[in-house]
């Protein structure tokens, strides 16, 4: 597991940022693939989801190894995961895109909430959506799916590297979330790609704003033009963006 820790500043700064400012900054450093793929709120939520990876990897289930008994078992991995995410993480599932089974419900995601979970991401299904769905924590998934994880998925690794939703995602990633999907910051340039994107939030907000009052785009977004980086500028100092 990384030694990276989120800063409180950090986590504060990327709440204020969006998905599409993350995956435009980590495509200048040559990271594409960053974007958790076919993976949608199973609510929309007023803010946004920020923590670090914690990992469930799941294998395809062998009959024999998967009957409803197995929940019995203390030490079962999809249990022991939602008891051991710490509090601010967020649990990353990965169920190789196969949303025909659940790989949690309502009453295990309800525990991560009341444990201090930051969210939770799947690139399979849930069951009870409307019932997660009605948490404060932010919650990312394919689709609702009725059939016991068990049925399809077996739990079989915590918080090692996994793939979510085509994603790599490495133990304390930053997870960054919001109503367009879920963005994998690698540990080491959470801190860097916070500040960036924050200067590109401020930037993108005085372009909308010239945009609205009749603007054109050329010269303006991006900033190619003197005079409207001499703008921003001023709307900067008036504005204390």
């Amino acid at each position: 597991m990384t030694a990276y820790k989120l800063s409180e500043e950090t986590r504060a700064k990327l709440k204020n940022v969006s998905t599409a400012s993350v995956a435009t900054a980590l495509f200048k450093r040559g990271l594409r693939n960053q974007f958790v793929q076919g993976v949608v709120p199973v609510q929309p939520k007023p803010v946004t989801m920020v923590g670090q990876a914690f990992t469930l990897r799941y294998i395809p289930a062998r009959e024999d190894r998967n009957p409803i008994t197995v929940f019995r078992n203390p030490d079962h991995k999809q249990r022991v995961a939602v008891e051991n995410c710490p509090e601010g993480h967020v649990l990353v599932m990965d169920a190789r895109k196969d949303s025909r089974a659940a790989t949690a419900g309502s009453i295990l995601v309800t525990r991560l909430a009341k444990r201090g979970a930051a969210g939770v991401v799947s690139d399979g299904g849930v069951r009870d959506a409307t019932g997660i769905g009605a948490l404060e924590m932010p919650a990312y998934f394919a689709c609702p799916s009725a059939p016991t994880n068990l049925t399809l998925h077996e739990a079989i690794e915590i918080n090692c590297p996994i793939s979510c939703g085509d994603a790599p995602v490495f133990p304390g990633d930053v997870m960054l979330g919001d109503g367009d999907g879920v963005m994998v910051i690698p540990a080491h340039l959470a801190d860097e790609i916070a500040e960036e994107c924050l200067q590109m939030e401020s930037y993108e907000d005085f372009v909308l704003e010239q945009v609205n009052h009749g603007a054109g785009i050329i010269g303006l977004y991006p900033a190619t033009d003197a005079e409207n980086l001499a703008k921003y500028a001023t709307w900067r100092d008036q504005t204390g963006r």
